[in-house]
């Protein structure tokens, strides 16, 4: 027991259910929950170009197999990494075992699609996102990917923080989208996070907003701000545990994830950043600002896989996370900002507070304490994982019910019933791929879009059968519950979802 009062939102066609306890493993299945199908959602008519062939591309394929109708003599899978030939050969598609460069990408993807058809689904690292976007919609051709992803080098190669930052990446995709409106769709940052976690939100405030008596049809971006506003939440973390675990422990000079090994260290160095909020009177010492762009957000003088702060999830309660730097933290504070973005009426602060794997955090101690990356990198296999879920979604705080933590719960032995090929970590993302391409071939025309501007009902109709339990759950914990005394901090007693309270600080 931790205290804990409030409901359990369960959305499988369940009625609400009171509760006075957290749930301390996932909710039993609903056996009333239909049996799965695959349905066909579009027909892709042209090449289809997987750029990447790590644990989300392999696990995103099968989906593609599933959902759409396509000619399968077309489909072209990008990966230079020998080690992956023989399982690409395995799946029967044409196989291209060239990187994508800022050199080549012009000649080498342009020989691979067809102009005005197709689909590139980029599933990779050190590709400029900003560059193939620009590229395939000069060619007609349906983009999608799950991260503004700079060009090898960038993360480690730019002296300037403020251009390390994910403000950066996203602001480039944003001008380009504000320059050249309209056109072929191309979704950015369309995984779990950033990606679902947006369609959590929307869910999420319209949950709150029933539970609270609040009339809420929003349509358009103002509306949904509106909303945000008058519901009185001050903002949102992307609150996310991972308990996955295998038998065998982690070798010391390895360093063992869920998911990309080489995407975790490239975000966790980059600097500690969120979307900085009109609730917050107080800013870390070493936290800069911005004076172009949206400007919804701040960034830290440290690495965001070595900055802790406090947040919750439903199976272990409070906890801390790493303020590792995510585009849905700028994403989701602009989005909902009121008024101007210089001086705005209202602003969420938004950031991640991931809890990864017990081997991940371990990866992530000897990795920072040695000042060294390690040679040795290994994704966890779904048949590896001995037990645990990935508990990922929003918590939306500050408001008269205090805080309502929305998300999937997806454990690792439901994920194998599910799809093949990836571990519940996966399956998040991938069925959010899937999910942002049904959405950019029923809406061709829609430009350059972000997740928080997709139709979230749509898209989580198509990702829903893939995400396990769909839950919401209210807390009575903040920031301040239960707060050691014994040595003192410089806290907002008024105001306990503060960022001054959330961030773990030594004075």
């Amino acid at each position: 027991m931790r205290g804990f009062v409030g409901f359990s939102l369960v959305w499988r066609g369940l009625a609400l259910q009171e509760r006075s306890d957290i749930l301390r493993a996932p909710p039993a299945r609903n056996d009333r929950r239909p049996a799965m199908t695959h349905p066909v959602y579009a027909k892709i008519d042209g090449p289809v170009v997987l750029i990447g062939y790590g644990s989300i591309g392999r696990g995103t394929l099968p989906l593609i197999e599933r959902h759409f109708d396509f000619d399968r003599s077309r489909l072209v899978i990008v990966e230079p990494n020998p080690d992956l030939a023989g399982d690409i050969a395995a799946t029967g598609y044409r196989h291209e075992p060239r990187a994508v460069t800022q050199d080549n990408y012009r000649d080498l993807l342009g020989s691979l699609i067809e102009p005005g058809k197709g689909f590139v689904v980029n599933l990779s690292v050190d590709t400029s996102s900003l560059d193939l976007i620009r590229f395939c919609r000069e060619m007609g051709v349906l983009y999608i990917d799950t991260v503004v992803e700079p060009w090898a080098g960038y993360y480690f190669g730019t002296e300037d923080n403020a251009a390390r930052t994910n403000y950066a990446l996203r602001q480039a995709v944003r001008d380009e989208k504000a320059a050249n409106p309209g056109g072929t769709t191309a979704v950015s940052c369309c995984g779990a996070n950033p990606g679902m976690v947006s369609w959590f939100v929307k869910e999420a405030l319209l949950v709150l907003a029933r539970d609270i008596g609040v009339a809420a049809d929003p349509q358009s971006r103002q509306d949904w701000a509106a909303l945000m506003q008058r519901l009185g939440v001050k903002g949102v973390h992307i609150a996310e545990r991972d308990t996955q675990v295998r038998l065998a422990p982690r070798e010391p000079g390895q360093f063992v994830n869920t998911w990309s090994v080489e995407g975790f260290i490239a975000e966790g160095f980059q600097p500690a950043e969120l979307g900085w909020g009109t609730a917050e009177d107080w800013m870390p010492a070493n936290a800069h600002g911005y004076d172009t762009g949206c400007r919804a957000a701040i960034w830290m003088e440290q690495p965001g896989a070595n900055t802790r702060v406090r947040t919750w999830c439903p199976t272990e309660g409070p906890q801390f996370g790493f303020l590792v730097t995510h585009n849905e933290a700028i994403s989701i504070a602009d989005y909902y900002t009121v008024g101007d973005p210089g001086a705005p009426e209202f602003r969420p602060t938004c950031h991640y507070a991931y809890h990864p794997c017990a081997a991940a955090v371990l990866s992530l101690h000897e990795m920072f304490g040695s000042n060294q990356i390690q040679q040795a990198h290994h994704i966890l296999d779904v048949d590896e994982i001995e037990s645990g879920i990935d508990e990922l979604g929003v918590l939306l705080y500050g408001h008269e019910k205090n805080a309502l933590w929305y998300g999937s719960r997806l454990s690792n032995e439901e994920t194998k019933t599910l799809a093949p090929y990836q571990n519940a970590t996966g399956l998040q993302v991938t069925s959010a791929v899937l999910a942002g391409m049904v959405w950019a071939l029923e809406n061709p025309e829609a430009g350059i879009v972000e997740t928080d501007e997709m139709d979230h009902r749509r898209c989580l109709e198509v990702q829903r059968p893939y995400l396990g339990p769909v839950e919401g759950h209210y807390t009575s914990w903040t920031p301040l519950t239960d707060r050691q005394t014994q040595f003192p901090e410089d806290l907002d007693e008024a105001n306990p979802w503060a960022f001054r309270n959330v961030l773990e600080r030594l004075t």
